[in-house]
């Protein structure tokens, strides 16, 4: 369905971000892009939605596919009506409008009322908690209900391709685990879903498929389940037990090394 092949980016013609790095994610996957903070994951969605302009980035090389057709360069709408729907980080609700308000945004796209008004009942009936809110100021909401919120406006597009972009940041391991079952459920009503998250086990542990980014490439990929048993996943990623049984990050591993592999 998607198709990244070989992709470099640059922002203001200087900073390479982007190098090289190819992805693909099939007709009713869920896929996973995982990778610490800098690594070129939510570049990797600009490119996809076509907001690089936006954030004067720019495609040098490579390609962007959705259903066989170049999907590089083509402005953001063009790219929704496609059927690629971005929920961006941080929820980004308009928080003066209404829950129902939020949700016709979402819609902007659709001239059909039909279409539109039996989109808002299939949200409704896949979020309870916003159907009892609908004329709720979003902004008066907490943050796991925003995070349902982002991502019933993403569905009023009614994508075949939704990209999440870190749905977990900041929310309670109970949320997190709405925000998961959510996703399962979004995906198993026949939407694809490339998953952008830090939280590797949450995104491994629904995904099919998975990708890890370091500076800007792709450093390893594969079945999701082998990703979540492979040891250097689960040092550099998931964390390890040190010789006395804390848990450390990566990040404090003085003996972080990269295997031959994981350069390849």
């Amino acid at each position: 369905m998607l198709e990244v092949a070989n992709l470099e980016v640059v922002y203001n013609e200087v900073i390479l971000v982007l190098r090289g790095l190819s992805l693909n994610v099939g007709d009713g996957q869920i896929v996973a892009l995982l990778g610490a903070n800098g690594a070129g994951k939510t570049t990797t969605l600009r490119a996809v939605s076509g907001l690089l302009d936006f954030h004067d980035g720019k495609i040098t090389k490579g390609s962007v596919t959705f259903d066989g057709e170049g999907i590089d360069g083509r402005d953001p709408s063009a790219i929704v009506r496609s059927g690629i729907t971005q929920v961006m980080e941080g929820r980004r609700v308009f928080a003066e409008l209404t829950v129902d308000e939020n949700l016709v945004t979402g819609a902007i796209t659709n001239r059909d009322r039909r279409s539109v008004a039996g989109l808002h009942d299939r949200v409704m009936e896949m979020f309870p908690l916003l159907a009892d809110r609908r004329r709720t100021t979003a902004g008066y909401l907490s943050g796991g209900e925003q995070q349902m919120l982002a991502i019933a406006r993403g569905l009023m597009a009614d994508p075949k391709l939704l990209v999440l972009d870190e749905p977990s940041l900041g929310l309670a391991p109970r949320l997190v685990q709405q925000i998961r079952d959510t996703i399962v459920e979004i995906n198993k009503a026949g939407t694809s879903v490339l998953l952008i998250e830090q939280n590797a086990v949450m995104a491994l542990s629904i995904a099919d498929y998975g990708y890890i980014m370091e500076t800007g490439k792709v450093v390893m990929d594969g079945p999701a389940e082998k990703l979540l048993g492979d040891e250097d996943v689960q040092e550099f990623y998931l964390g390890l037990r040190g010789d006395e049984g804390e848990r450390k990050s990566f990040r404090d591993v003085k003996h972080y090394k990269r295997r031959k592999r994981w350069l390849s």
